[in-house]
């Protein structure tokens, strides 16, 4: 268990910090989506002028904010599950299918983060983007196309985080099954804004 302890404590001080910062670029990018839409509902409905370029960059930040912030659900245990069979079945046995179902889990990740390395390097990401572009000059005379790897980088990224967390999780359940539940570094809620008692 002391191995364990070892390797489990950077790896979630690791995880914390590139997750904030995840979750804050996230937020960025899910304001910069929501712009995005609204400024092409504005020319489409109000101006009878429909933009070119806010659906697909609407298109790319929501795939960077899915990417940044998917990690830290996982972490958090905010994605949806059946736990239904949890709940009938003794503890160990169900510490024991959470760390099968968090091992398949790494090895659908693996073949993801694969997959999204190809999407980067791969014939598809020497394309560009049909409608977003960025400056190239200080002046901004010279305008060139997003290429679709910075897109699909966002798999990437999102996936090589879920595989960072999903080794945490896998050895915080070692961890429970030894018997180790009071000695696992405890994982940061999100903030919420709670009434006080009897507040109405």
């Amino acid at each position: 268990m002391g191995l364990l302890l070892a390797a489990l404590r950077p790896l979630a001080v690791m995880n914390e910090n590139v997750l904030t910062l995840g979750r804050t670029v996230g937020c960025l990018a899910m304001a910069l989506m929501v712009v995005a839409i609204l400024v092409q509902v504005f020319f489409r409905y109000v101006l009878n002028n429909a933009l070119p370029w806010p659906d697909e960059a609407a298109r790319f930040a929501m795939l960077w904010m899915t990417g940044l912030m998917a990690p830290t659900a996982l972490r958090r245990g905010g994605f949806v599950a059946i736990d239904m069979l949890h709940r009938f079945i003794p503890h160990f046995l169900a510490q024991l299918l959470n760390l099968f179902l968090l091992t398949i889990s790494l090895l659908v990740l693996c073949v993801a983060v694969k997959i999204g390395w190809n999407e980067v390097t791969g014939f598809g990401g020497r394309f560009a983007t049909a409608s977003l572009h960025i400056p190239f000059s200080l002046d901004f005379s010279q305008w060139h196309r997003v290429p679709r790897s910075w897109m699909m980088a966002s798999l990437l990224v999102g996936c090589t985080l879920l595989v960072m967390v999903n080794i945490e999780l896998i050895i915080r359940s070692l961890i429970g099954l030894s018997g180790g539940h009071s000695k696992l570094p405890p994982i940061p809620e999100a903030e919420t804004d709670e009434l006080p008692a009897g507040a109405e």
